[in-house]
């Protein structure tokens, strides 16, 4: 979803503040952004600014429990440091946010609904993927609970870093059939539509997890289906399936034929490995076509995308893979590693190569060097 206005970039400390509310930061986050915008304090100008664009436009249904935490902290912070408080924050607080009930605040089930702004900086002008404003958003409806049994609709830090690196590509997914291997709530797949690939396809083991990822898709109006592998005719639509690795089959996964594969945080249990290792070789096992995977990354050298080049495609025919992943364990990982190597299946580390733009620089508890991206193909 596009922003209609042309942003002000030449303040930025506001923007990021916008920013950084939408997509539910941590309140300490967005208040250091307001106390930047209003030169160190938060002055009235800087309040009136988080109640018109940030506050005033939330709603409750989704936002109300961060609104509870940050606007406490917020009329604290200028409270502290002798501020004036505007009326509207007060009564908003007072009538609104306070007879919220903090029982479900910890429910394991509580869905949040946040916006993350993709922000292209300068020198992305001239990709594909950077709209007029130089802004893109996207709305994602998750799962603040990352660890109890909810995973799959929470935003993993590793689907935002491919966000960037499908949006800092664009050429590379462009008129391409991609696959995506555990979707989660759809961000990288929304990314593939919108630098136009021919055909998205995003795949989950889990079915509260994927009508959760096509209510996303339909938030960011975008055109859906439930498919069954061997069901996949319509390009317009981005096809969401229902697919356990450990009885997806063979020959189903080899008809797809696609030429890009995507996975992000998929390495993280022993006990599936074996099963995902499979479908990464099924899905690579695809007969040589016209697709070339001999695609230069131009990669960003002061200010220049076209001050160095590296060829990260190996010279093969066939599909690609690419797998990001925070290693949490090392020993799942090396394991990773080791099957994948008996499967014939040719693992790179192309990490150090790969540089994205970093369209969020508000989103202070994404840490982008935490990721490692691997190239996969037979």
């Amino acid at each position: 979803m596009e922003a209609e206005e042309e942003l002000d970039f030449s303040v930025h400390s506001c923007l990021h503040m916008v920013s950084a509310f939408l997509a539910l930061e941590p309140p300490d986050v967005v208040i250091s952004f307001a106390r930047e915008f209003g030169g160190g304090s938060i002055t009235e100008s800087v309040q009136s600014c988080v109640w018109h664009r940030c506050i005033s436009k939330a709603d409750l249904k989704w936002h109300g429990h961060f609104l509870k935490r940050f606007l406490k902290k917020l009329i604290l912070e200028i409270e502290s440091r002798g501020g004036i408080v505007l009326d509207e924050l007060y009564e908003f607080y007072a009538s609104c946010v306070i007879p919220l009930r903090d029982d479900n605040a910890t429910a394991g089930n509580l869905r949040v609904l946040k916006t993350i702004s993709y922000l292209f900086p300068n020198e992305s002008s001239g990709i594909m993927s950077c709209p007029k404003s130089r802004k893109w958003e996207v709305r994602l409806r998750c799962s603040v609970n990352m660890l109890e049994g909810d995973t799959g609709c929470s935003i993993w830090p590793s689907s935002i870093f491919l966000s960037e690196f499908v949006l800092s590509f664009p050429e590379l997914f462009a008129n391409k059939c991609c696959f995506e291997v555990g979707s989660g709530v759809g961000l990288v797949g929304i990314c593939l539509s919108h630098v136009k690939a021919s055909k998205v396809i995003l795949t989950d083991g889990d079915l509260s997890t994927l009508a959760n990822m096509k209510a996303n898709l339909e938030l960011n109006h975008m055109s859906t289906e439930n498919h069954t592998l061997g069901n996949l005719l319509n390009d317009e639509m981005i096809h969401c399936v229902h697919l356990p690795w450990e009885s997806a089959s063979n020959e189903d996964l080899r008809c797809i034929a696609p030429n890009i594969i995507l996975g992000a945080d998929i390495i993280y249990d022993p006990s599936c490995l074996n099963s995902l290792v499979r479908v990464l070789s099924a899905l690579l096992n695809r007969e040589p076509a016209e697709f070339s995977t001999g695609f230069k990354f131009e990669i960003p050298s002061n200010g220049s995308r076209a001050a160095e080049e590296h060829t990260i495609h190996p010279s093969v025919e066939g599909s690609v893979a690419y797998i990001a992943s925070v290693v949490r364990n090392v020993d799942t990982f090396n394991y990773f590693l080791e099957l994948a190597e008996q499967a014939n299946l040719v693992v790179t580390d192309v990490t150090e190569k790969i540089k994205v733009f970093d369209f969020l620089p508000y989103m202070r508890s994404y840490d982008r060097s935490t990721v490692r991206m691997l190239r996969i193909h037979m």
